[in-house]
């Protein structure tokens, strides 16, 4: 970042010298260093991690609708409130609550969408009459003039409806979400019955233990150097492959020992950072306009003392686990989870055998 001439301006500036390898020092930001790696770092070279087979079919992007198939409020409550379908069903099997990224880092709005499922037949769609007339309204003219051939064929299906997403919160009373881009990398609890949008990321766990996992320092740490950034603010984009494909948790998901000390420890932490923190967002005897306040966004930008004491409590719960010092530094933390996401990736297991030494 540098200053400009004009106040108020934001300028980000990237300039890379490229040389023959004759020179023999190294100015990473004004600074002498060893080495510049490929992501313009100088220490832990997190660009060389690898995907872990252990950690695939558990992180999801939402769902891609291609159409506007939400509704408001209001439009929701008069399907909602519609006699039995001719299948004898409600529409409350296809009219669903839904979430996207603004709804968890600022206020919910209550939105709903119109949600058809994977491979719903489009004579058993028709027979929750208002929400597919209202599909057929809104959507299929759009669809019929997309260049994909599935699109205009299947008009009254979302354009990626997520069949493994689908399949890995069914069993789940509640799943993970975090928004693919916000300024902080914030996790909630969201129900299992509300529809997540593209501009979120689902965790298809419902233990307390992978929740604050993901909301430590030290997952923080690794999606904020191996992701990427965008938008107007340069705010960091949380990535299901990259960022959390790679990243090396304690003991391989599924593989936790249950009841072990480290692991209550995780879980206990992160339930009285999730108890404080909703207790703050929806405080009661607030008039309406303070309650529009209470965001994650502001909670995090102003990150009282209570906020800050619980998430230190949480990392030292995560870094116990790991088997690693409460002092660490960032850095420090970054090489130890890179040289772990190498061994795990070289033996794809030999090196689980530890347990969540992090050794």
């Amino acid at each position: 970042d540098r200053d400009w001439i004009l106040n108020g301006a934001s300028v980000r500036v990237s300039m890379v010298g490229f040389n023959g390898g004759t020179e023999e020092e190294h100015r990473l930001n004004g600074v002498l260093v060893q080495i510049i790696n490929p992501d313009l770092t100088s220490t832990a070279n997190t660009t060389s991690a690898h995907q872990l087979a252990e950690n695939a079919g558990i992180c999801f992007l939402g769902m891609m609708k291609a159409g506007p198939f939400e509704l408001a409020p209001e439009q929701a409550v008069i399907m909602l409130a519609a006699p039995l379908n001719p299948n004898g069903r409600l529409n409350s099997d296809v009219v669903r609550p839904r979430i996207n990224g603004m709804d968890i880092t600022r206020r919910p709005k209550g939105g709903f969408i119109i949600d058809f499922g994977v491979d719903m037949p489009e004579d058993e769609a028709a027979l929750y009459e208002k929400p597919y007339e209202y599909v057929r309204q809104h959507v299929k003219p759009l669809r019929d003039t997309n260049n994909r051939e599935s699109m205009k064929r299947r008009w009254w299906i979302f354009g990626e409806p997520r069949r493994n997403l689908r399949k890995a919160i069914a069993p789940l009373p509640r799943y993970i979400i975090t928004p693919e881009v916000a300024k902080y990398r914030i996790f909630v609890w969201m129900n299992a019955d509300i529809i997540p949008d593209h501009t979120c990321h689902v965790i298809a766990r419902d233990d307390d233990y992978f929740f604050g996992v993901l909301h430590s320092k030290l997952h923080e740490l690794w999606s904020l150097r191996v992701g990427n950034y965008m938008g107007v603010g340069n705010d960091p984009r949380y990535n299901s492959s990259k960022t959390f494909g790679t990243y090396p948790f304690p003991w391989p998901p599924g593989r936790e020992p249950q009841g072990d000390d480290r692991v209550v420890a995780i879980a206990t932490a992160a339930q009285r950072l999730v108890t404080q923190r909703d207790a703050w967002l929806n405080a009661a005897g607030l008039s309406e306009a303070e309650l529009k306040q209470r965001t994650l966004t502001n909670l995090y930008n102003a990150r009282p003392p209570w906020l800050a004491e619980a998430h230190q409590a949480l990392d030292v719960a995560v870094l116990a686990a790991y088997g690693w010092p409460a002092d660490l530094g960032d850095e420090e933390i970054l090489a130890r989870l890179l040289a772990l996401n190498l061994a795990r990736a070289a033996g794809q297991g030999a090196a689980e055998a530890g347990g969540g030494d992090g050794e």
